[in-house]
């Protein structure tokens, strides 16, 4: 059933053994107090349901067969121009798995901790891991010493792969580690790499298939821990499964099944593991592998590879935008961009659409603990017409939204909580049996913690997260909307809103800018510039320039880091 069916007027959903009515035009069960996806996946896009699937056998599956599998480009290095078909991925993936399985003895719930960039080997890693029947956990390699022992030891890694630049880090847990690729320095000769294991086991030696359930772990990924301390997010095959498969339907209805995509995206985080490591697989696209962003090595790879697709973050667009007279010529090949991780202002979506007419712009949501995935833009057209939307609901999803004091879910309009339930939905956290509950209720929807509504139409706008409101003399004020005033002034390049403890008001919004160079924009000027376009409760009250606005690799603001420095430093004028 398409959104356009489902809209004229009620539908009958089944649902365990009663069938309830929901209404066509906005997706909402005034019964139930649920809203349902008025997308519905055709007949041969189901969702996998044998219960002995995994997430390796899944992907490996969708490859291109026989003569395509040898010429149809799988990766290409962004920076040297080397391409992998295929064929050859193939290949690369069951020698490692021999490898891990024969040599390393990798078993089945062994955990694999991945410390890399991005590279070509990302995938190979991944799937071959996922084969001999261990999980995945990855890290960012611009983590700590201290912080990678703690999810080693949190985990509970059977061995570790890390790009040799980053090995320093892993000597004090004592894991048995295996480099990414070569290493040339003398006092790393005696580590092995995957490059040497897929050499020395080509052709592969069998092994026992290994017998999975779509139940079993397949990733443990840790949290960003942007508004508190990082937790492991457990994502099972079923998980990944379901994920991969609304890929292939989002894919369908988009057209973009021969697109060139672009990844910038780190592949340790869900965004670019459940997209580029798994799901565009299945797709049978090329995807050209950036090691880590660079803005103007991605505006040369996208003419040079002529690419027609990169799934984004705000900070990107954003870029995008306030270089577009630089960025335009080479864009010509780009038909789509994707937007997620953090949201987009409804400013910069509008300004981007008009700067690159060219190119559909559309926004989705999702979170490490649904597997990357909620909801989407089905059409351009609406895309553009709700421009500070994240889309409708994509297929397999319900929502509630709940009243943050009430606990009452919300017809459409109504501002609440977004809960979520899915076959995408993560098992919990690891060894957190408490925000494991807090988290999930007993009915196995996910509270996001972060605050929406509906509109009469099933689209979704996300407002921000509950925990980073400020609360300014009883009022609510959400630092992503005067975040999105801030970015539409002509020399502000990057901006942060975070509450600052006012005697008086409780809190107070504080506004950290970022500056163009030449720029003599003053305190006052910000201020009086979003007085102008908000009501008196919602006016920033201080402002502090600063070079850069902290961000996780997702791209999403790291308030704690501005909250740490407003309180332990005068606010600096640049």
């Amino acid at each position: 059933m398409s959104g356009e069916e489902a809209r004229n007027g009620t539908v009958e959903e089944e649902s365990g053994n009663s069938n309830h009515r929901f209404d066509g035009k906005s997706g909402f069960d005034a019964q139930t107090g649920i809203y349902h996806s008025l997308v519905k996946l055709g007949d041969h896009q189901k969702i996998p349901t044998r219960p002995d699937l995994d997430t390796a056998t899944f992907v490996l599956s969708q490859f291109p067969q026989a003569k395509k599998s040898e010429s149809q480009i799988a990766l290409v290095d962004a920076a040297t121009g080397r391409r992998v078909t295929y064929a050859q991925l193939l290949r690369s993936i069951r020698s490692l798995a021999s490898a891990l399985y024969h040599a390393l003895g990798v078993r089945k719930g062994d955990v694999v901790f991945v410390l890399s960039p991005n590279s070509l080997l990302y995938p190979t890693i991944c799937l071959a891991v996922l084969s001999v029947g261990a999980a995945l956990t990855t890290a960012n390699p611009l983590n700590t010493a201290s912080e990678i022992s703690k999810q080693v030891r949190d985990s509970g890694a059977k061995l570790a792969i890390s790009a040799p630049e980053e090995l320093h880090k892993l000597s004090p847990t004592g894991v048995p580690t295996i480099l990414t690729s070569r290493k040339s320095n003398n006092h790393n000769l005696h580590f092995l790499s995957v490059e040497e294991l897929i050499e020395c086991f080509d052709p592969p030696l069998e092994f026992p298939r290994v017998a999975q359930a779509q139940s079993d772990t397949a990733a443990i990924l840790y949290s960003s821990g942007t508004t508190g301390t990082s937790k492991g997010v457990i994502l099972t095959h079923a998980n990944f499964i379901a994920f991969m498969t609304l890929l292939r339907w989002s894919a369908d209805v988009s057209s973009a099944n021969d697109d060139v995509f672009l990844c910038f995206i780190p592949m340790f985080h869900i965004y670019g593991l459940a997209f580029f490591v798994l799901g565009l697989l299945c797709v049978g696209t090329t995807t050209v592998v950036m090691q880590k962003f660079d803005f103007q090595a991605m505006l040369h790879a996208i003419k040079a590879h002529k690419v027609s697709n990169i799934l984004a973050v705000p900070p990107v667009i954003l870029g995008l935008v306030k270089n577009a007279s630089k960025a335009g010529g080479g864009l010509s090949s780009l038909r789509r961009v994707g937007s997620g991780a953090a949201p987009l202002s409804k400013q910069v979506a509008d300004e981007f659409r008009r700067r690159f007419p060219w190119v559909e712009l559309r926004q989705g949501y999702g979170l490490t603990e649904s597997c990357g995935a909620a909801t989407y833009f089905v059409s351009d057209k609406d895309a553009k017409a709700r421009s500070d939307s994240s889309g409708m609901l994509i297929p397999s999803f319900c929502a509630k939204v709940v009243d943050i004091e009430t606990g009452k879910a919300l017809p459409p309009y109504g501002e609440g909580e977004l809960w979520l339930k899915s076959p995408t939905i993560m098992k919990g956290y690891l060894g957190n049996v408490e925000a494991t509950a807090a988290t999930i209720d007993s009915d196995g929807w996910l509270r996001t913690g972060d605050l929406c509504y509906f509109d009469g139409d099933g689209f979704v706008y996300i407002v921000d997260r509950i925990k980073e409101l400020i609360k300014h003399n009883g009022y609510q004020v959400a630092p992503a909307e005067l975040e999105a005033i801030l970015l539409s002034h002509p020399t502000i390049l990057d901006a942060a809103v975070i509450p600052v403890e006012d005697e008086e008001a409780g809190q107070i919004p504080m506004a950290y800018v970022v500056k163009a160079a030449g720029s003599e924009l003053n305190e006052e000027e910000v201020i009086q510039f979003v007085a102008g376009q908000v009501a008196p409760y919602k006016k920033v009250r201080r402002v502090g320039f600063t070079i850069a606005i902290p961000r996780s690799a997702a791209g999403k603001i790291l308030r704690k880091e501005l909250l740490s420095q407003s309180k332990h430093q005068l606010v600096s004028k640049l």
